[in-house]
């Protein structure tokens, strides 16, 4: 030990300390090493489950596999439908750069307003009917006479535009017309079909209304009308016979009729002097209406502006309406129905119904009637109903309605009849959850009319800012009329309404299964 000397021992420990340090960092190197390989090996078994979850994305060269690598996939989402361009200004909607054309001149039409091409339209829209997205054109400038047509499906092609800019005019001689049609110009059981342009068709209805009978249905509303020389309600005027083409027969065609239809636009046109109704959809889904036109004297009779029966998914707007009956006539069958942004007047309003005649059902739900002007008009939003009827209207608004010298602006009427007379029967539609809000203006015989059914009160009735002032004109004036209706009333009115009753009736009806929708 005596040749050991500190120098020596301080070498020999670093040495000691030096070996220890390197086992230390082999050791944990392992260990690491050990875990990375096994998390690559969790990541290889992985990627190559996946590999073969995707049909295997490997090629095998001289016994070894190499993975290809691909960047990680999008999650998956539904597809979305690109929203549409909305319609230009004026209702044109542009025909695609590919339709082909079939001008009715094409086809035979003379367009001097006196020769019948009834032919030639029938003969352009076979044509049409076998391509899609195609175009019939009606072009400017030319009058048509055209006889009763149909334009049927439903084997016609999707997507069929009737580009209307000329004017087509109905006959007035009576043998074109047989012993009577419902309807005049009809398409029936067609997918995608629009009318649109800026032309006119015109129904000569005057030839018609002048040999109106007493049997013509009146609007019974004219009885609560009594003018100011008289104690009793005015007569519906009937017009005098005239020599425009011969007695007609007594059923009236409706101008423009659509049934059994999708996908259905009207926009841009005009409807003038039909016979009857002017504009009607029957069994129709998805109907667009806008940017339209009604022309027809108020006194013309029973001549509906729109009438809809048996359709869903209904947007009306942007759309003046004058007529001798209801500016838009919602019947049976009707649902998720939206209207805005009319002018009415004159003629008798928008009402829903006449519902449950001859004891039928009726079923009406989700109606939205707002931002309506209305004027010099006989009603204004009415719900009329027969005794006898079945069914429901539930979920019904209407909202933001302007009303000058209307004689009367709203009504209920449950006691409805367009004869001279009608049986009491204890059955009615039921009504109920029906709001009135922000209806204002003027009005000339009375406010407001709620005629409910005994046995089927009307229930839910909502008012809400409603502001309708006097305007003494050349009528008995009357104040607000209620009778077995409930509901509330959210805000103070003019003039007050303290007939509705709040609440439910104690002795409410329980629908039965003939009277559930």
């Amino acid at each position: 030990m005596g040749g050991f000397s500190f120098k020596n021992f301080t070498f020999f420990l670093i040495v000691v300390v030096l070996v220890w340090w390197s086992n230390f960092e082999t050791s944990n190197a392992r260990r690491v090493g050990k875990h990375w390989r096994h998390r690559r090996s969790d990541f290889t078994s992985l990627s190559k489950k996946k590999g073969k979850n995707h049909g295997g994305n490997h090629h095998h060269r001289g016994g070894k596999s190499k993975q290809k690598t691909h960047p990680p996939s999008p999650p998956l989402s539904p597809p979305q439908t690109p929203p549409t361009e909305p319609p230009k200004k004026g209702g044109d909607i542009a025909a695609p750069a590919s339709s082909i054309v079939f001008n009715v001149l094409d086809f035979g039409a003379k367009g001097d307003g006196c020769t019948d091409d009834t032919k030639a339209f029938q003969a352009a829209w076979a044509a049409a009917c076998k391509v899609e997205a195609s175009t019939v054109n009606v072009p400017a400038e030319y009058v048509f006479l055209v006889g009763p047509i149909s334009f049927s499906g439903p084997y016609c092609q999707h997507d069929i535009v009737f580009q209307l800019d000329g004017k087509i005019i109905a006959p007035t001689s009576s043998k074109e017309w047989g012993s009577g049609l419902l309807q005049w110009l009809e398409f029936t059981k067609l997918v995608g079909l629009t009318i649109q342009g800026s032309g006119i068709i015109d129904g000569n209805g005057a030839v018609w209304w002048q040999d109106s009978t007493y049997d013509d249905p009146i609007d019974d509303e004219s009885k609560l009308i009594v003018p100011l020389n008289s104690t009793s309600p005015q007569n519906h005027p009937i017009p005098l016979r005239g020599n425009l083409g011969g007695k007609m027969p007594r059923i009236k065609p409706t101008a423009l009729r659509f049934y059994g239809s999708f996908n259905v636009t009207v926009t841009g046109i005009t409807i003038q002097n039909s016979p009857q109704c002017h504009l009607k959809f029957d069994n129709c889904i998805g109907v667009l209406v806008y940017n339209f036109k009604v022309l027809s004297p108020g006194d013309s009779p029973n001549t509906d502006g729109i009438h809809l029966q048996n359709s869903k998914d209904v947007l009306v707007r942007s759309s003046s309406l004058a007529c001798g009956d209801d500016c838009i006539s919602i019947q049976t069958g009707c649902t998720n129905v939206y209207i805005h942004n009319i002018d009415c007047g004159p003629g008798h309003g928008i009402s829903i119904g006449g519902l449950g005649k001859d004891n039928t059902k009726a079923c009406v739900s989700n109606i939205t009637i707002r931002d309506i002007i209305m004027h010099n008009t006989m009603n204004g939003v009415r719900i009329k109903t027969w005794q006898g009827g079945s069914g429901s209207v539930q979920g019904v608004l209407f909202s933001n309605v302007q009303v000058s010298e209307v004689q009367l602006p709203i009504v209920i009427d449950q006691y409805y009849c367009d004869k001279r007379e009608c049986t009491n029967q204890t059955a009615a539609v039921a009504l109920s959850g029906i709001n009135y809000e922000n209806i204002r203006g003027t009005y000339t015989v009375k406010p407001l009319h709620f005629a409910c059914s005994d046995s089927m009160p009307c229930t839910d009735i909502t008012l809400t800012n409603i502001k309708l002032q006097p305007l003494q004109e050349h009528y008995h004036m009357y104040d607000p009329y209620c009778w077995q209706t409930f509901g509330e009333l959210y805000t103070p009115t003019v003039p007050p309404i303290e007939c509705l009753q709040v609440g439910k009736p104690s002795n409410n009806k329980i629908q039965g299964d003939s009277d559930v929708c």
